[in-house]
């Protein structure tokens, strides 16, 4: 995981998850080799840049249950 600091050449397209108990969102867009991850509630803060193998096996704990309280 890093952050991401550069503006891509073309425009990403975002896609909104929320938890419905928290209200709590994220956004997930797709870029060459992975994914950026922000804050639904701040969408010109910092971005998390995950690799693509990184981003399926956060997929798959989740899935799992491996992240449930």
């Amino acid at each position: 995981m890093s952050t991401d600091s550069q503006t891509p050449a073309t425009p990403l397209t975002w896609r909104r998850a929320c938890d419905n108990s928290s209200g709590n969102c994220v956004e997930v867009a797709s870029v060459s080799g992975g994914v950026l991850v922000r804050d639904s509630k701040h969408p010109d803060g910092p971005r998390l840049a995950f690799t693509a193998t990184a981003w399926s096996a956060f997929l798959a704990g989740a899935r799992a249950g491996e992240f449930d309280a």
